[in-house]
């Protein structure tokens, strides 16, 4: 309804201008209205207050409300019984059921999106094709040369090798690719009496060393003597053999000892080749403590522990392997690659090198701690 430029007040002492002997033309000339608009005012408001007329108006202004109300809810009524099938929930379904509504039942936009629940935003929104085929061929090269990786493993790779995407979209990718890895673990029982596994604050300052075993093709066994630095879980041996005694260990030390030198501490199991009287005088003779584990508690020794577990899950359990030598070569690839490039949970994602670099700030790092490297 029209707002008039008279109040109700105005209206009431307009009309009884004529109660008190004045003309209707000489009231309508001097307030500026015509005698229709004069006498409609009389039909409609006359015997009335300002207080009465006043709430006439606001019924009048209600009534309209409501009507106009009215007619969009029957509007919105008929135009949701037209959308028939499943209720949409996802929001390219709604999109799809708000454009419905706008060009057969003419409902507004606005209309169209508070009866299905969806904002503006989301209606105007238009689907950008995104190009995965990158993602694809790099997820599936990884997959090919590493068969265990799951997907953290893969994306943090990715990222430390320079690909920026974001691992919402990596991990949409690789469950449209079926790589998903099951990871069935066996129910461990709570460890008792558990001693502490701390990190050194320096390189060199504590090893750790585990055996290793497996069978080649001919079903002949060997042994593997595994050596790590467990600062940056740095591999700086794999030593395959038929058979590894105290003093195969002594003599991969000193090798050791040439090119990277000696920790303070050494961390092993009870096996024999470790608590042997030849390796104990060999340690008290180059200053080196062996510091041996509970028996039946590997999760003492967890570092090595963990590094076998990666070592098999990766070469072990995924090669036959025809000769000792094959073995050699394919292990100390891997532990290149393992040391250089291969991303570690527990350093921040880094590779153990990368994580050394990272974290010490020595200059000439690969003089004073040098790495493993592949034989030519």
């Amino acid at each position: 309804m029209k707002n008039s430029k008279f109040t109700e007040s105005q209206i009431v002492a307009i009309l009884k201008l004529q109660d008190a002997g004045m003309s209707v033309s000489e009231i309508c000339r001097q307030q500026g209205i015509s005698q229709p608009t004069f006498f409609s005012w009389k039909k409609k408001y006359s015997g009335m207050d300002a207080t009465n007329l006043k709430r006439l108006k606001e019924l009048e202004a209600e009534n309209s409300r409501l009507k106009r109300m009215f007619a969009d809810v029957s509007l919105q009524r008929d135009a949701l019984k037209d959308l028939i099938g499943k209720k949409a929930l996802k929001p390219a379904e709604k999109r799809s059921s708000g454009e419905f509504l706008i060009e057969q039942h003419h409902l507004s936009v606005r209309q169209a999106c508070n009866l299905l629940q969806i904002s503006a935003s989301s209606f105007y929104y238009k689907a950008v094709d995104r190009d995965d085929n990158q993602i694809i061929d790099a997820l599936q090269n990884l997959a090919d040369e590493h068969y265990r990786w799951g997907f953290w493993m893969m994306h943090h790779y990715l990222r430390n090798d320079g690909k920026k995407w974001n691992h919402k979209r990596t991990y949409r990718v690789y469950t449209e690719m079926k790589l998903n890895l099951r990871s069935k673990r066996r129910k461990r029982l709570p460890r008792r009496e558990k001693q502490a596994l701390l990190q050194p604050l320096i390189p060199n300052l504590h090893w750790s060393m585990d055996f290793m075993q497996d069978n080649l093709s001919d079903g002949k066994k060997f042994r593997v003597l595994n050596i790590i630095d467990d600062f940056n879980r740095e591999g700086l041996a794999i030593v395959p053999s038929k058979s590894i005694t105290s003093q195969r260990v002594i003599t991969e030390l000193e090798n050791l000892k040439v090119w990277r030198g000696l920790p303070e501490k050494i961390r092993v199991d009870n096996g024999p080749e470790f608590i042997a009287e030849r390796l104990s005088d060999w340690c008290k003779n180059n200053n080196v403590k062996l510091t041996f584990i509970q028996p039946g508690k590997p999760a003492q020794n967890g570092y090595i522990e963990r590094f076998n577990r990666s070592f098999r899950e990766e070469v072990l359990s995924m090669n036959l392997f025809t000769s000792i030598d094959t073995f050699k070569t394919t292990a100390h690839q891997w532990l290149f690659m393992y040391n250089h490039k291969r991303p570690h949970a527990s350093l921040s994602n880094l590779s153990p090198r990368n994580f050394l670099l990272k974290q010490c700030k020595e200059d000439f790092i690969d003089s004073l701690y040098p790495t493993f490297q592949i034989d030519n």
